[in-house]
């Protein structure tokens, strides 16, 4: 029988009470995704886009619910990788959950400006998709260069903005529907080219993206109030609160258009508030979906340079991905990387197939989260933590596994070829870490180099 673990004192300072840790997940989840994706979504289901909304934000509550038990268990900050390195206690398995989720955020970073170089930028700027989105990722990162306060600051403001703008829609189709225009029976309608399943489990995939950003939360987890009683709240309310502003934009989509002009945009929105003839200006929605896939973006690739920037820190990664600035204290070589990588995959897919990529990463994660919580359950611990019943995790993985399987071999190639030259980047940090330690003497202590830290 296991000792219980005993309670550590946060070396984090507790600031983030249960109101604002809502409104960080809901700020991670609600936004970009829904913004670009209701069109996809409608070409593989039809106009039933909410069902498979719905269907997504239950398979995503499924796995949160694995979340909310480890976070509240082991309120440490470093999330899925740390449940992982505690539960199979194999350093590459660590790893390779890490460098998913790093994979998973610069593939997504990818695919918003993509969609941030379509049809919302019209308006403003009528150029080439590929040009527009490399100099948005080239204004990302310097944004991101410049510091994360600054980059934190206006975050909330944008998402703000973001909320504002899906609100804006569902209140204005419900008006258009109230004068008698619209088309209500579209709602139920299916993609005749598929059979219903096929065709909702195939849209599910595409809108379970709108759902991932809840998972970061565990990375705050040492700095929450009374963890175990504010985080499960504010995660399950922030993913009910975003599913249900969802639906709500599925459903207004589908009454205001048919499926074919939503499937046939890269922004379905924009086009939604056309429909509607309220005469809301082109340039002001455009604006309002610029911001809000400008900030999933930027928020994609704060995390993704920051994470890069611990695993070289760690030696789980080349050690140049450490270097910071020496003034601005950002971590200069991970988000040149980063953002770099970012460009690559730009020219390997449209959005539909980079948000299928972020999803088949996450759901490795996923699938290693839900199963630590499982191997976890014999470990105790002394303070009072969330727990879900065991049938919530096996559920969770099963519909982990079915959701992978419905990918395409392009999709898993494109993954692979990710995880690959993470492995080759894991294996060539070690060969130079074990290198560098059998030249120094065993009688020698050396000296670890002083590192400029991170802006705080």
């Amino acid at each position: 029988m296991s000792t219980p673990a005993k309670p550590q004192s946060p070396r984090l300072k507790q600031s983030i009470t249960g109101p604002l840790l809502f409104l960080f997940i809901l700020g991670d989840v609600l936004g970009a995704g829904i913004y670009a994706l209701v069109g996809k979504v409608a070409g593989e289901v039809g106009g039933a886009i909410w069902i498979p909304l719905a269907l997504a934000l239950f398979l995503a509550t499924l796995t949160a619910g694995s979340y909310a038990e480890l976070v509240t268990k082991y309120p440490k900050a470093g999330g899925a990788a740390v449940f992982a390195e505690r539960s199979f206690k194999v350093p590459l398995v660590s790893f390779l959950v890490g460098f998913c989720m790093l994979a998973a955020g610069v593939t997504s970073a990818a695919g918003l400006s993509l969609a941030f170089a379509g049809d919302y930028l019209t308006p403003f700027l009528d150029v080439p998709a590929t040009p527009a989105a490399l100099v948005f990722l080239l204004l990302i990162a310097l944004l991101n260069a410049r510091g994360v306060k600054e980059s934190v600051r206006a975050n909330v403001v944008m998402t703000v903005i973001e909320v504002s703008g899906l609100v804006l829609v569902i209140v204005l189709v419900g008006m258009m529907f109230a004068r008698g225009d619209g088309d209500g029976s579209r709602v139920l309608e299916f993609n005749p080219e598929v059979s219903p399943g096929a065709g909702i489990l195939a849209a599910s995939l595409l809108a379970y993206y709108s759902f991932v950003g809840f998972e970061t939360s565990a990375n705050v987890a040492e700095e929450v109030r009374d963890v175990h009683r504010v985080y499960p709240k504010a995660l399950f309310g922030a993913l009910l609160t975003a599913g249900g502003i969802y639906v709500l934009i599925g459903l207004a989509s589908s009454i205001a258009l048919p499926p074919s002009d939503l499937s046939s945009s890269s922004g379905p929105l924009l086009q939604v508030v056309q429909a509607t003839g309220f005469g809301v200006p082109d340039w002001l929605f455009g604006l309002i979906a610029l911001i809000a896939v400008a900030n999933g973006a930027l928020l994609t690739m704060i995390m993704a340079s920051r994470l890069a920037f611990g695993m070289a820190e760690q030696s789980l990664l080349p050690s140049a991905l450490g270097r910071v600035l020496p003034q601005r204290r950002t971590p200069w070589v991970a988000i040149v990387v980063t953002t770099l990588a970012a460009m690559a995959l730009t020219a390997t897919g449209d959005l539909g197939s980079l948000a299928e990529t972020v999803v088949l990463l996450l759901l490795f994660v996923f699938i290693s989260t839900n199963v630590a919580v499982l191997v976890l359950r014999k470990d105790k611990v002394e303070h009072k933590h969330f727990r879900v019943p065991v049938i919530i995790p096996c559920l969770a993985l099963v519909s982990c596994v079915v959701l992978m399987f419905q990918q395409g071999a392009d999709i898993w190639m494109r993954a692979a070829i990710l995880l690959g030259i993470g492995l080759v980047l894991y294996f060539v940090s070690r060969w130079i870490r074990e290198g560098k330690r059998s030249a120094t003497p065993p009688h020698h202590q050396a000296t670890p180099p002083q590192k400029e830290p991170l802006e705080r």
